[in-house]
């Protein structure tokens, strides 16, 4: 179940923040070349994978994560839609020796190397799997998405976003690094950094309150016995009727070249 829920929060972040999503791969499209070979570590639900061979139909995608789970259903999704022919699934753990990939023209790394056990060994890996002349494209969440702002219910979410921080440091996640410097240090070069700022403001789709509902549910969920979720409960249940949901969250990507 809680794979259920990661699977449908990451799907409702790609379709409802389609344009930032939209964005991100003509970059990298513009930037590989015109028949890359991308490897998307972390692909997760297969999200970004399944975008980038739609978006760039020249690409051919081999997407890496270490749940078999995830990559079931990353192929489940690509045979459904067509793509099974241009991506292919890859079950590793990124924080051991990385499997050999061959040529790789682009590694998209999308809300994945904040998990990397040890960072500058993880772009090291990446470093020497790209061509020369390759691309890295890292994008990492710079804030979780709120869907209260402005609400009687700002506070009650507040809390929730602090406790989850508390959560993430606890657990040695590589939150907010300066991932352009990470990148020069392991030798890569023309380093461009990109922020993206996204606001959406109400009414929002069915879709929007969706992932409004997952997204505070799965920290609802991971967030049990850490803190008193009385007042967050309420708020849950009672979003899918709400009509004043907006969604505000921050995105860094940087873009760096071997």
């Amino acid at each position: 179940m809680a794979h259920d829920h990661l699977i449908e929060m990451l799907d409702l972040d790609a379709e409802v923040l389609s344009a930032y999503h939209r964005d991100l791969i003509a970059w990298a499209g513009r930037e590989a070349g015109d028949r890359p070979h991308i490897v998307d570590l972390g692909a997760g639900s297969g999200t970004g994978s399944l975008a980038l061979a739609r978006e760039l139909p020249g690409a051919r995608v081999t997407a890496v994560d270490v749940s078999p789970e995830m990559l079931a259903h990353l192929r489940s999704r690509a045979d459904a839609t067509g793509l099974g022919g241009r991506i292919t699934t890859v079950e590793a753990d990124l924080d051991q020796p990385w499997p050999e990939f061959g040529e790789v023209d682009l590694i998209w790394a999308s809300s994945s190397m904040h998990h990397m056990a040890d960072p500058a060994r993880a772009l090291a890996s990446a470093h020497a799997a790209l061509r020369p002349g390759g691309v890295l494209l890292i994008a990492e969440l710079e804030s979780f998405p709120r869907f209260l702002t402005g609400t009687a219910d700002e506070q009650v979410e507040a809390m929730v976003h602090t406790e989850a921080d508390k959560m993430r440091h606890d657990a040695g996640l590589h939150m907010h690094e300066n991932w352009g410097t990470r990148a020069s240090q392991a030798g890569f070069t023309e380093v461009v950094e990109r922020h993206f700022d996204i606001a959406l403001e109400p009414p929002l789709p069915a879709a929007a309150r969706r992932y409004a509902e997952v997204t505070l549910g799965r920290m609802r969920h991971r967030l049990e016995g850490r803190a008193d979720l009385e007042a967050l409960d309420r708020v849950v249940a009672g979003l899918s009727s709400r009509d004043d949901l907006s969604i505000r969250t921050e995105r860094t990507v940087w873009l760096a070249r071997r």
